[in-house]
């Protein structure tokens, strides 16, 4: 039997990475498709997001959370926002803190559960930056997830933009 050695190059959507596998021909059969897949599309954009319009971005087992542009849009110009604190246990889809606009309040769920290990600081004294980057330094608090299965109960970005495009239509 010739078990060739191939080399596997798979370009993510981004094709800011690539990932290269030592692929046995028989290997292929072994794991399905849709396992794949799944990998691929989460890891194509690096942000899961939530139906409450949290993102969450991950390094290791660190995640850094924060509230989508579309929450920032919908909120308007944001005067003042309470983060949970370092050390605080927090629990998926819990309040872990609030933001409030000149015209609304809502607020802020765990899109995962773990160790709360620094809060965005600069967000207290100048709560508007949320509005101005939502995405870079609006970041709101960084978390250790107890599990990073969780993950995968979340949104890719692609899914997040039909959810949204959903959510506007029904409006």
């Amino acid at each position: 039997m010739n078990l060739s050695i191939r080399l596997l190059h798979l370009h993510v959507l981004s094709s800011k990475f690539s990932i290269h596998l030592p692929e046995m021909s028989f290997l292929s059969r072994l794991i399905p498709a849709a396992t794949a897949r799944t990998a691929v599309r989460f890891a194509s954009s690096g942000r899961y997001y939530t139906k409450k319009h949290e993102w969450i971005t991950v390094d290791k087992s660190v995640g850094t959370v924060g509230i989508t542009d579309f929450a920032t849009e919908q909120l308007g110009d944001v005067v003042f926002i309470e983060l949970p604190e370092a050390g605080a246990e927090i629990e998926k889809g819990e309040s872990t803190g609030a933001v409030e606009s000149v015209k609304a309040a809502s607020d802020i769920y765990a899109p995962v559960s773990g160790k709360v290990l620094e809060k965005n600081t600069k967000l207290e004294d100048e709560p508007g930056i949320i509005n101005k980057s939502p995405l870079e330094k609006g970041w709101l608090y960084k978390v250790e997830i107890k599990s990073v299965d969780q993950l995968k109960e979340l949104l890719s970005e692609e899914q997040y933009n039909t959810f949204k495009e959903e959510e506007e239509a029904a409006h």
